[in-house]
């Protein structure tokens, strides 16, 4: 079996990040690294104080420097998450609200972490 990446590592680390948080808010973890094809949605979770569906980008990255979303999330990728959301969404006969967050992690070289939750940071366009 091949070694991850430190890419991989680092991605893996931020899913965990990500989860801990999501779960410390009262989010109820549903998929992590939900494959449809080849499209992947790192979390899909219920918001339960607002019964909403919640498809969840995670990016790690190291240091300090912040980012917007939309830097790191291209329309190229939108696309793709909402694509494989629907098939999620009509596999599982979800009936309710759906949302797009953005989770960015900045990872610094002591361990110590900083997370940006985005909700809604995208919305679905036709």
């Amino acid at each position: 079996m091949a070694e991850k990446t430190h890419n991989a590592e680092l991605g893996d680390l931020g899913e965990n990040i990500a989860v801990g948080y999501l779960l410390g808010k009262g989010y109820k973890i549903l998929e992590r690294n939900w494959r449809f094809g080849h499209k992947e949605i790192d979390i899909i979770a219920r918001d339960t104080g607002k019964n909403e569906l919640v498809i969840i980008e995670v990016k790690t990255r190291k240091g300090k420097g912040m980012l917007l979303p939309g830097d790191l999330i291209p329309m190229s990728k939108q696309r793709f998450l909402i694509h494989a959301a629907d098939a999620y969404i009509r596999w599982h006969a979800v009936r309710t609200d759906t949302r797009f967050d953005v989770i960015l992690i900045y990872v610094q070289n002591n361990g110590e972490h900083t997370l940006q939750h985005i909700p809604e940071a995208f919305y679905p366009t036709l």
